[in-house]
């Protein structure tokens, strides 16, 4: 079992959206590499935290290896956009990947470098080692699966039938 965050904008879409993908065991929506401690919704909000929304993703790597992972949160972003996702704008908002592992940083950075010539603006992923996680609220847990009309920049059909399995709970 492997262990990374990703940040996609709006943490709710893609806490949803890597739910449904086989190889996921766990998912957490949180708040990851800000300045302050045990930070709440409000205060990411300002943008004076420093952190980012980001989604705590468990995997077995042996069905879904790093690179299908990283497939996926570049299906669901615009790597190129600066701190805005979908109608969501704002420092909390920026894409990222965060591992925990050193040795999956030079794969992140390999995979990046090999995305660059499919797009015509620069990347703008952030990728760190993940410094802090704190859990989100529990209203943020699943907000989609509680709130199926609620917003979400995220096209979930991009996900394809072979890819799918039935949504796993959270962490």
């Amino acid at each position: 079992m492997k262990k990374i965050v990703l940040a996609g904008g709006c943490f709710w879409g893609v806490e949803a959206y890597f739910k449904r993908v086989r190889g996921i065991l766990a998912t957490k929506s949180g708040y990851a590499n800000g300045i302050t401690e045990e930070v709440t919704y409000k205060e990411v909000c300002t943008g004076k935290t420093g952190h980012v929304e980001a989604c705590f993703l468990e995997y077995d790597e042996k069905i879904l290896p790093l690179r299908m992972v990283l497939n996926h949160l570049f299906r669901i972003i615009d790597p190129t956009l600066l701190n805005k996702q979908g109608g969501d704008s704002g420092t909390q908002y920026r894409t990222g990947i965060y591992y925990m592992d050193l040795e999956d940083r030079e794969a992140i950075e390999q995979y990046i470098e090999d995305q660059r010539n499919s797009y015509s603006n620069p990347i703008v992923v952030e990728v760190e080692k993940l410094d802090k996680f704190y859990d989100a609220e529990e209203f943020h847990q699943e907000y989609l699966e509680k709130n199926p009309s609620g917003y979400c920049h995220i096209n979930f059909s991009l996900l394809k039938d072979k890819e799918r399995q039935e949504p796993v709970r959270k962490k």
